[in-house]
Protein backbone atom coordinates (compact mmCIF):
# COMPACT_ATOMS: atom_id res chain seq x y z
CA UNK A 1 0.00 0.00 0.00
CA UNK A 2 0.81 3.21 -0.83
CA UNK A 3 2.35 5.40 2.09
CA UNK A 4 2.81 8.30 -0.06
CA UNK A 5 1.18 11.83 1.49
CA UNK A 6 -2.20 13.28 0.37
CA UNK A 7 -0.92 15.91 -2.05
CA UNK A 8 0.83 13.15 -3.72
CA UNK A 9 -1.60 10.26 -3.75
CA UNK A 10 -4.01 12.77 -4.42
CA UNK A 11 -3.90 15.66 -6.44
CA UNK A 12 -7.37 16.63 -6.89
CA UNK A 13 -8.67 16.34 -3.46
CA UNK A 14 -5.61 18.11 -2.12
CA UNK A 15 -6.14 21.22 -4.16
CA UNK A 16 -10.16 21.11 -2.34
CA UNK A 17 -8.78 20.76 0.74
CA UNK A 18 -6.40 23.74 0.15
CA UNK A 19 -8.95 25.65 -1.10
CA UNK A 20 -11.17 25.22 1.22
CA UNK A 21 -8.66 25.87 3.77
CA UNK A 22 -8.00 29.26 2.21
CA UNK A 23 -11.63 30.11 2.10
CA UNK A 24 -12.21 29.11 6.39
CA UNK A 25 -8.66 31.43 6.70
CA UNK A 26 -10.25 34.16 4.42
CA UNK A 27 -13.67 34.55 5.17
CA UNK A 28 -15.63 35.39 7.99
CA UNK A 29 -17.49 31.95 8.77
CA UNK A 30 -20.64 33.07 11.06
CA UNK A 31 -23.19 29.83 10.38
CA UNK A 32 -24.28 29.62 13.66
CA UNK A 33 -23.76 25.66 13.61
CA UNK A 34 -19.85 25.84 12.91
CA UNK A 35 -16.86 26.26 14.91
CA UNK A 36 -13.17 25.69 14.31
CA UNK A 37 -11.66 22.91 15.87
CA UNK A 38 -7.94 22.91 17.61
CA UNK A 39 -5.20 20.91 15.71
CA UNK A 40 -4.78 18.36 18.76
CA UNK A 41 -8.82 17.75 17.98
CA UNK A 42 -7.79 17.48 14.14
CA UNK A 43 -5.15 15.25 15.21
CA UNK A 44 -7.11 12.58 17.29
CA UNK A 45 -9.57 12.71 14.18
CA UNK A 46 -7.22 11.94 11.96
CA UNK A 47 -5.47 9.31 13.66
CA UNK A 48 -5.48 5.48 13.30
CA UNK A 49 -8.48 4.92 15.75
CA UNK A 50 -10.35 5.43 12.67
CA UNK A 51 -9.02 2.04 11.93
CA UNK A 52 -10.53 -0.06 14.52
CA UNK A 53 -13.73 -1.82 15.07
CA UNK A 54 -15.25 -2.20 18.33
CA UNK A 55 -18.92 -3.09 18.28
CA UNK A 56 -20.16 -2.76 21.49
CA UNK A 57 -19.47 -1.32 24.52
CA UNK A 58 -16.73 -0.85 26.75
CA UNK A 59 -15.50 -4.31 28.49
CA UNK A 60 -18.25 -5.77 26.45
CA UNK A 61 -17.38 -6.15 22.90
CA UNK A 62 -17.66 -8.14 19.98
CA UNK A 63 -14.46 -7.86 18.65
CA UNK A 64 -11.03 -8.50 20.18
CA UNK A 65 -8.48 -5.53 20.59
CA UNK A 66 -10.73 -3.33 22.09
CA UNK A 67 -8.71 -2.61 25.22
CA UNK A 68 -7.29 0.75 23.93
CA UNK A 69 -10.44 1.72 22.79
CA UNK A 70 -12.45 1.25 25.55
CA UNK A 71 -10.09 3.44 28.00
CA UNK A 72 -10.79 5.78 25.12
CA UNK A 73 -14.59 5.91 25.43
CA UNK A 74 -14.72 5.45 29.32
CA UNK A 75 -12.26 8.64 29.38
CA UNK A 76 -14.75 10.43 27.21
CA UNK A 77 -17.58 9.70 29.02
CA UNK A 78 -15.77 10.73 32.61
CA UNK A 79 -15.10 14.14 30.61
CA UNK A 80 -18.68 14.35 29.46
CA UNK A 81 -19.50 13.74 33.03
CA UNK A 82 -17.75 16.36 34.62
CA UNK A 83 -18.33 18.73 32.17
CA UNK A 84 -21.87 18.91 32.13
CA UNK A 85 -22.04 18.21 36.05
CA UNK A 86 -24.34 15.04 35.85
CA UNK A 87 -25.82 13.95 38.63
CA UNK A 88 -24.36 10.19 39.95
CA UNK A 89 -27.36 8.21 38.59
CA UNK A 90 -26.93 9.90 35.15
CA UNK A 91 -24.94 8.13 32.67
CA UNK A 92 -23.42 9.29 29.15
CA UNK A 93 -23.24 7.75 25.69
CA UNK A 94 -20.64 8.76 22.85
CA UNK A 95 -21.41 6.49 20.11
CA UNK A 96 -23.98 7.96 18.25
CA UNK A 97 -22.83 10.12 14.81
CA UNK A 98 -24.63 13.03 14.94
CA UNK A 99 -27.33 15.03 16.44
CA UNK A 100 -30.29 13.02 14.41
CA UNK A 101 -29.33 9.41 14.69
CA UNK A 102 -28.75 10.38 18.61
CA UNK A 103 -32.74 12.10 18.44
CA UNK A 104 -33.56 8.71 16.98
CA UNK A 105 -31.88 6.46 19.54
CA UNK A 106 -33.87 7.80 22.39
CA UNK A 107 -37.12 7.41 20.36
CA UNK A 108 -36.31 4.00 19.31
CA UNK A 109 -35.53 3.17 22.99
CA UNK A 110 -38.06 4.95 25.47
CA UNK A 111 -41.38 4.70 22.70
CA UNK A 112 -43.43 2.25 19.95
CA UNK A 113 -43.49 2.99 16.49
CA UNK A 114 -46.88 5.55 16.02
CA UNK A 115 -46.28 7.16 19.73
CA UNK A 116 -46.86 10.90 19.62
CA UNK A 117 -43.99 13.18 19.90
CA UNK A 118 -44.42 16.87 20.64
CA UNK A 119 -41.55 19.27 19.42
CA UNK A 120 -41.18 23.16 18.37
CA UNK A 121 -42.48 23.91 14.80
CA UNK A 122 -39.71 23.78 12.30
CA UNK A 123 -40.50 27.48 10.88
CA UNK A 124 -40.18 28.86 14.23
CA UNK A 125 -36.62 27.42 14.88
CA UNK A 126 -37.19 23.88 15.32
CA UNK A 127 -35.29 20.35 14.07
CA UNK A 128 -36.12 18.18 11.36
CA UNK A 129 -35.48 15.02 13.91
CA UNK A 130 -38.15 16.42 15.91
CA UNK A 131 -40.77 15.53 13.56
CA UNK A 132 -41.71 17.35 10.39
CA UNK A 133 -44.46 17.12 8.04
CA UNK A 134 -46.34 19.11 5.88
CA UNK A 135 -49.36 19.18 3.45
CA UNK A 136 -48.19 20.45 -0.22
CA UNK A 137 -48.20 23.44 -1.72
CA UNK A 138 -46.41 22.91 -4.98
CA UNK A 139 -43.10 22.28 -4.37
CA UNK A 140 -42.99 24.39 -0.90
CA UNK A 141 -43.71 24.01 2.85
CA UNK A 142 -47.11 24.46 4.16
CA UNK A 143 -46.49 27.77 6.91
CA UNK A 144 -49.43 28.12 9.30
CA UNK A 145 -49.46 31.36 10.84
CA UNK A 146 -50.95 33.04 13.81
CA UNK A 147 -51.98 29.92 15.14
CA UNK A 148 -49.84 27.82 18.18
CA UNK A 149 -50.31 24.82 17.20
CA UNK A 150 -49.36 22.29 14.22
CA UNK A 151 -50.41 18.58 13.79
CA UNK A 152 -48.57 17.98 10.64
CA UNK A 153 -49.32 17.24 7.19
CA UNK A 154 -49.30 14.11 4.57
CA UNK A 155 -45.58 14.92 3.18
CA UNK A 156 -43.58 13.18 5.99
CA UNK A 157 -40.15 14.71 5.36
CA UNK A 158 -38.06 13.23 8.28
CA UNK A 159 -37.98 9.76 9.20
CA UNK A 160 -39.29 10.67 12.84
CA UNK A 161 -42.70 11.72 11.24
CA UNK A 162 -42.43 8.46 9.32
CA UNK A 163 -42.06 6.32 12.11
CA UNK A 164 -43.93 8.43 14.83
CA UNK A 165 -47.26 10.77 15.19
CA UNK A 166 -45.54 14.29 15.42
CA UNK A 167 -47.35 17.66 16.43
CA UNK A 168 -45.54 20.75 16.97
CA UNK A 169 -46.28 23.89 18.96
CA UNK A 170 -44.97 27.40 18.05
CA UNK A 171 -43.70 30.33 19.30
CA UNK A 172 -46.36 33.52 20.25
CA UNK A 173 -47.07 35.29 16.45
CA UNK A 174 -46.45 38.53 18.75
CA UNK A 175 -43.29 38.13 20.43
CA UNK A 176 -42.10 35.24 18.95
CA UNK A 177 -41.19 33.53 22.14
CA UNK A 178 -42.42 30.18 23.88
CA UNK A 179 -45.59 30.69 25.81
CA UNK A 180 -45.11 27.94 28.27
CA UNK A 181 -48.60 28.55 29.53
CA UNK A 182 -50.12 27.31 26.12
CA UNK A 183 -47.31 24.87 25.40
CA UNK A 184 -49.05 23.08 29.00
CA UNK A 185 -52.62 23.66 26.70
CA UNK A 186 -51.41 21.77 24.13
CA UNK A 187 -49.62 19.27 25.88
CA UNK A 188 -52.37 18.36 28.05
CA UNK A 189 -54.80 18.39 25.30
CA UNK A 190 -52.63 16.20 22.96
CA UNK A 191 -50.80 13.93 25.38
CA UNK A 192 -48.08 12.98 23.70
CA UNK A 193 -45.27 10.42 25.18
CA UNK A 194 -42.19 12.92 24.59
CA UNK A 195 -41.96 16.45 24.74
CA UNK A 196 -38.94 17.59 22.99
CA UNK A 197 -37.62 21.38 22.72
CA UNK A 198 -34.02 22.61 21.10
CA UNK A 199 -33.87 23.30 17.48
CA UNK A 200 -31.95 25.68 15.39
CA UNK A 201 -32.98 29.36 15.14
CA UNK A 202 -34.42 29.95 18.73
CA UNK A 203 -32.34 32.65 19.88
CA UNK A 204 -33.32 32.74 23.75
CA UNK A 205 -32.44 30.48 26.63
CA UNK A 206 -35.33 27.72 27.63
CA UNK A 207 -36.86 27.58 30.90
CA UNK A 208 -36.08 23.86 31.08
CA UNK A 209 -37.90 23.42 34.40
CA UNK A 210 -41.19 24.81 33.59
CA UNK A 211 -40.85 22.17 30.50
CA UNK A 212 -39.75 19.12 32.53
CA UNK A 213 -43.03 20.27 34.55
CA UNK A 214 -45.30 20.51 31.65
CA UNK A 215 -44.02 17.00 30.13
CA UNK A 216 -43.99 14.92 33.61
CA UNK A 217 -47.48 16.18 34.06
CA UNK A 218 -49.05 14.45 31.06
CA UNK A 219 -47.18 11.67 31.96
CA UNK A 220 -44.27 12.17 28.80
CA UNK A 221 -40.83 11.35 28.83
CA UNK A 222 -38.67 15.30 28.34
CA UNK A 223 -36.14 15.27 26.07
CA UNK A 224 -33.83 18.41 25.94
CA UNK A 225 -31.73 18.66 22.62
CA UNK A 226 -28.99 21.23 23.01
CA UNK A 227 -27.22 20.48 19.99
CA UNK A 228 -26.71 24.54 19.66
CA UNK A 229 -26.00 25.60 23.03
CA UNK A 230 -23.93 22.70 24.52
CA UNK A 231 -20.62 24.69 25.13
CA UNK A 232 -22.64 27.46 26.34
CA UNK A 233 -24.48 25.23 28.69
CA UNK A 234 -21.70 23.21 29.62
CA UNK A 235 -19.79 26.27 30.71
CA UNK A 236 -22.32 27.80 32.80
CA UNK A 237 -23.55 30.89 30.63
CA UNK A 238 -26.73 29.32 29.82
CA UNK A 239 -29.12 27.21 32.17
CA UNK A 240 -29.16 23.60 31.95
CA UNK A 241 -31.38 21.45 31.37
CA UNK A 242 -29.62 18.39 33.29
CA UNK A 243 -31.77 17.05 36.25
CA UNK A 244 -34.80 18.21 34.56
CA UNK A 245 -35.02 16.52 31.11
CA UNK A 246 -35.06 12.99 30.94
CA UNK A 247 -32.75 12.66 28.65
CA UNK A 248 -30.51 15.04 26.85
CA UNK A 249 -29.14 15.20 23.50
CA UNK A 250 -26.59 17.29 21.65
CA UNK A 251 -24.11 17.25 18.40
CA UNK A 252 -20.71 18.19 19.74
CA UNK A 253 -19.13 20.35 16.62
CA UNK A 254 -21.17 23.84 17.37
CA UNK A 255 -20.40 25.68 20.64
CA UNK A 256 -18.89 22.59 22.30
CA UNK A 257 -16.41 22.86 19.66
CA UNK A 258 -15.49 19.40 19.17
CA UNK A 259 -15.35 17.16 15.87
CA UNK A 260 -18.71 15.69 13.88
CA UNK A 261 -20.39 13.54 16.91
CA UNK A 262 -22.63 13.49 19.42
CA UNK A 263 -23.38 12.60 23.15
CA UNK A 264 -26.55 11.79 24.95
CA UNK A 265 -26.93 12.43 28.61
CA UNK A 266 -30.10 10.52 30.44
CA UNK A 267 -30.90 8.89 34.02
CA UNK A 268 -29.12 5.52 34.32
CA UNK A 269 -32.40 3.55 33.51
CA UNK A 270 -33.32 4.96 30.14
CA UNK A 271 -29.54 5.06 28.91
CA UNK A 272 -29.74 1.30 29.36
CA UNK A 273 -32.57 1.23 26.67
CA UNK A 274 -30.86 3.93 24.90
CA UNK A 275 -27.51 2.34 24.53
CA UNK A 276 -29.50 -1.01 23.34
CA UNK A 277 -31.40 1.11 20.89
CA UNK A 278 -27.61 2.34 19.35
CA UNK A 279 -26.05 -1.01 19.17
CA UNK A 280 -27.38 -3.36 18.15
CA UNK A 281 -30.50 -1.30 17.32
CA UNK A 282 -29.34 1.16 14.68
CA UNK A 283 -25.26 1.44 14.46
CA UNK A 284 -22.98 -0.97 13.89
CA UNK A 285 -19.41 -0.40 15.31
CA UNK A 286 -18.90 3.29 16.22
CA UNK A 287 -16.41 5.99 14.74
CA UNK A 288 -13.41 5.58 17.42
CA UNK A 289 -11.71 8.42 15.53
CA UNK A 290 -14.66 10.75 16.39
CA UNK A 291 -15.12 9.82 19.97
CA UNK A 292 -10.87 10.36 19.89
CA UNK A 293 -11.47 14.07 18.76
CA UNK A 294 -14.95 14.56 21.22
CA UNK A 295 -12.32 13.00 24.01
CA UNK A 296 -9.80 15.74 23.47
CA UNK A 297 -12.75 18.63 22.53
CA UNK A 298 -13.99 17.96 26.50
CA UNK A 299 -10.43 18.49 27.84
CA UNK A 300 -10.22 21.88 26.24
CA UNK A 301 -14.19 22.49 27.23
CA UNK A 302 -12.66 21.85 30.56
CA UNK A 303 -10.59 24.66 31.23
CA UNK A 304 -11.05 27.91 32.50
CA UNK A 305 -10.31 29.42 29.07
CA UNK A 306 -13.24 27.65 27.66
CA UNK A 307 -15.33 29.41 30.32
CA UNK A 308 -14.04 33.06 28.88
CA UNK A 309 -14.57 31.78 25.62
CA UNK A 310 -18.35 31.06 26.05
CA UNK A 311 -18.89 34.01 27.74
CA UNK A 312 -17.81 35.52 25.03
CA UNK A 313 -19.38 34.36 22.00
CA UNK A 314 -22.57 35.69 23.90
CA UNK A 315 -21.00 38.89 24.26
CA UNK A 316 -20.17 38.79 20.92
CA UNK A 317 -23.84 38.10 19.59
CA UNK A 318 -26.03 40.73 21.82
CA UNK A 319 -23.35 43.20 20.58
CA UNK A 320 -23.85 42.11 16.78
CA UNK A 321 -27.83 42.13 17.63
CA UNK A 322 -27.56 45.62 18.77
CA UNK A 323 -25.35 46.86 16.08
CA UNK A 324 -27.65 45.54 13.41
CA UNK A 325 -30.89 46.74 14.99
CA UNK A 326 -29.27 50.21 14.77
CA UNK A 327 -28.91 49.97 11.33
CA UNK A 328 -32.56 49.26 10.70
CA UNK A 329 -32.71 45.22 10.66
CA UNK A 330 -35.29 43.70 12.63
CA UNK A 331 -33.31 40.90 15.32
CA UNK A 332 -36.17 38.57 16.07
CA UNK A 333 -37.27 38.24 19.59
CA UNK A 334 -35.15 41.45 19.70
CA UNK A 335 -31.60 39.85 21.06
CA UNK A 336 -30.47 37.07 21.43
CA UNK A 337 -29.51 34.86 24.83
CA UNK A 338 -26.86 33.08 23.37
CA UNK A 339 -24.61 32.57 19.89
CA UNK A 340 -26.79 33.17 17.51
CA UNK A 341 -28.72 36.08 15.86
CA UNK A 342 -32.15 35.51 13.62
CA UNK A 343 -32.19 38.85 11.54
CA UNK A 344 -36.06 39.19 10.04
CA UNK A 345 -35.72 40.97 6.47
CA UNK A 346 -39.03 41.72 5.24
CA UNK A 347 -38.66 45.54 5.75
CA UNK A 348 -35.35 45.03 3.68
CA UNK A 349 -37.53 44.22 0.31
CA UNK A 350 -34.65 41.71 -0.09
CA UNK A 351 -34.63 38.20 1.03
CA UNK A 352 -32.93 35.13 2.98
CA UNK A 353 -31.27 33.62 0.01
CA UNK A 354 -29.48 36.84 -2.23
CA UNK A 355 -28.79 38.38 0.65
CA UNK A 356 -26.62 34.92 1.93
CA UNK A 357 -25.00 35.14 -1.20
CA UNK A 358 -24.14 38.46 -1.30
CA UNK A 359 -23.09 38.42 1.91
CA UNK A 360 -20.61 35.03 1.00
CA UNK A 361 -19.35 37.70 -2.25
CA UNK A 362 -18.54 40.05 0.50
CA UNK A 363 -16.80 37.37 2.72
CA UNK A 364 -18.84 36.93 5.23
CA UNK A 365 -21.04 33.44 5.15
CA UNK A 366 -24.05 33.55 6.97
CA UNK A 367 -27.28 31.28 6.28
CA UNK A 368 -30.75 32.18 4.76
CA UNK A 369 -33.33 30.68 7.51
CA UNK A 370 -36.94 30.46 7.99
CA UNK A 371 -38.52 32.51 11.20
CA UNK A 372 -41.51 32.43 12.89
CA UNK A 373 -44.87 34.07 11.20
CA UNK A 374 -42.87 32.74 8.68
CA UNK A 375 -44.59 33.87 4.45
CA UNK A 376 -42.17 32.66 2.09
CA UNK A 377 -40.80 29.06 0.84
CA UNK A 378 -37.91 27.38 2.17
CA UNK A 379 -35.87 27.83 -0.41
CA UNK A 380 -36.01 31.45 -0.31
CA UNK A 381 -37.27 32.52 3.17
CA UNK A 382 -37.61 35.63 4.81
CA UNK A 383 -34.55 35.76 7.25
CA UNK A 384 -30.79 35.24 7.73
CA UNK A 385 -28.86 33.64 10.69
CA UNK A 386 -25.51 34.79 11.94
CA UNK A 387 -23.65 32.90 14.58
CA UNK A 388 -20.25 34.08 16.88
CA UNK A 389 -18.62 30.94 17.48
CA UNK A 390 -16.49 30.38 14.92
CA UNK A 391 -15.43 34.27 14.30
CA UNK A 392 -14.76 34.48 18.62
CA UNK A 393 -12.88 31.07 18.52
CA UNK A 394 -10.12 33.28 16.60
CA UNK A 395 -10.46 36.04 18.93
CA UNK A 396 -12.49 38.60 17.74
CA UNK A 397 -14.46 40.80 19.95
CA UNK A 398 -17.21 43.94 20.70
CA UNK A 399 -15.13 46.22 17.90
CA UNK A 400 -14.89 43.66 15.66
CA UNK A 401 -19.08 42.42 16.07
CA UNK A 402 -19.09 46.54 15.14
CA UNK A 403 -17.06 46.45 12.05
CA UNK A 404 -19.29 43.18 10.45
CA UNK A 405 -22.32 44.73 11.32
CA UNK A 406 -21.15 47.65 9.13
CA UNK A 407 -19.81 45.88 6.66
CA UNK A 408 -23.43 43.82 6.51
CA UNK A 409 -25.08 46.85 6.39
CA UNK A 410 -22.88 48.18 3.16
CA UNK A 411 -23.89 44.78 1.45
CA UNK A 412 -27.52 45.44 1.87
CA UNK A 413 -27.76 48.56 0.82
CA UNK A 414 -25.96 48.01 -2.46
CA UNK A 415 -28.16 44.79 -3.05
CA UNK A 416 -31.68 45.80 -1.22
CA UNK A 417 -33.48 46.65 -4.50
CA UNK A 418 -32.47 43.68 -6.52
CA UNK A 419 -35.23 41.16 -4.95
CA UNK A 420 -36.78 40.97 -8.01
CA UNK A 421 -33.57 39.85 -10.70
CA UNK A 422 -33.17 36.52 -11.70
CA UNK A 423 -30.92 35.06 -9.07
CA UNK A 424 -28.47 33.81 -12.00
CA UNK A 425 -28.22 37.41 -12.88
CA UNK A 426 -27.92 38.76 -9.27
CA UNK A 427 -25.03 36.29 -8.76
CA UNK A 428 -23.32 37.40 -11.46
CA UNK A 429 -23.99 41.39 -10.33
CA UNK A 430 -22.97 41.00 -6.82
CA UNK A 431 -19.98 39.51 -7.55
CA UNK A 432 -18.20 42.22 -9.85
CA UNK A 433 -20.17 45.15 -7.81
CA UNK A 434 -17.22 47.13 -6.72
CA UNK A 435 -17.98 47.51 -3.14
CA UNK A 436 -18.69 44.05 -2.42
CA UNK A 437 -15.45 43.22 -3.56
CA UNK A 438 -14.08 45.89 -1.35
CA UNK A 439 -16.13 44.76 1.57
CA UNK A 440 -14.23 41.35 0.80
CA UNK A 441 -10.88 42.66 0.73
CA UNK A 442 -11.39 44.46 4.09
CA UNK A 443 -12.72 41.09 5.63
CA UNK A 444 -9.78 39.30 4.65
CA UNK A 445 -7.47 42.20 6.34
CA UNK A 446 -9.03 41.25 9.16
CA UNK A 447 -8.74 38.05 9.12
CA UNK A 448 -5.50 38.36 8.96
CA UNK A 449 -5.42 39.60 12.14
CA UNK A 450 -6.83 36.68 13.46
CA UNK A 451 -5.38 34.11 11.80
CA UNK A 452 -6.84 30.23 11.99
CA UNK A 453 -4.11 27.74 13.53
CA UNK A 454 -4.80 25.57 10.39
Amino acid sequence: MSQKNLKSADKDVYEILKAEEKKQQEKLSMIPSENFTSKAVREAVGSVFMNKYSEGYPNARYYEGNYHIDKLELLAIERAKKFFKLPKDWEVNVQALSGSPANLSVYIGLLKPGDKIMGMYLPDGGHLSHGWSYNPKSDSAEFVPNVMFYAGGKRKVNVTSKFYEAVQYKTDPKTKLLDYKEIEKIAKKEKPKMIITGGTAYPRDIDYKRMSEIAHSVGAYYLADIAHEAGLIGAGVMNTPVGYADVVTMTTHKTLRCNRGAIILGKADLMKKINRAIFPGLQGGPHNHSIAGIAVGLKEALTPEFKKYAKQVVKNAQVLAKELEQYGFEIITGGTDKHLVLIDLSNKGLFGKKYARALDYAGIIANMNTMPQEKRPPADPSALRVGTPWITTRGMREPEMKQIAKWMNEVMEVVKDWQDMDFTEFNTKVANHKDVKRVAKEVSILCKRYPLGI
